[in-house]
């Protein structure tokens, strides 16, 4: 099949897969007589799994890694186990930023009640003051 052909299979824009083929994620493909790849059902296989993987935001430096252990089978998996594990704490830390973010936007939402012109904005006035250097609500 086709770069184009494998691109629609997967949802995986042709840049993209041309940039997981420079990093060398899978085999180099056939070659058509008119220089074409010709992309085999391993390469759709890997790919899939490369966007899965990427899905749930593993770093493609982690993503090579469960390539590895995939061509690996019968390897022990404590790498790929200590992998997720670390991907489980990177979420959670995020999750972590995200909901002290989260507060912080509801404390500047707390200085305006929306009820009049906009230089009258406390969202606006809180804004402005810490882009000086001021204190601002949602710190």
């Amino acid at each position: 099949m086709q770069i184009k052909e494998l691109a629609r299979a997967t949802g995986v824009d042709v840049e993209t897969i041309r940039f997981y083929e420079k990093q060398g994620l899978w085999p180099e493909p056939a070659r058509l007589d008119n220089g074409y790849r010709d992309y085999a059902p391993l390469h759709l296989e890997r790919l899939a799994f490369i966007r899965h993987c990427r899905a749930l935001d593993i770093p493609l430096p982690d993503v090579r890694r469960l390539l590895t252990a995939m061509d690996a089978p019968r390897d022990a998996c404590l790498d790929v186990d200590q992998l997720v594990d670390a991907q489980l704490s990177r979420v959670r830390a995020r999750l972590q930023s995200m909901q002290a973010l989260e507060q912080q936007l509801l404390q500047l939402r707390r200085a305006c009640n929306g009820d009049h012109a906009h230089q009258g904005c406390g969202i606006l006035k809180e804004l402005v003051g810490a882009a000086h250097g001021e204190a601002c609500a949602c710190h």
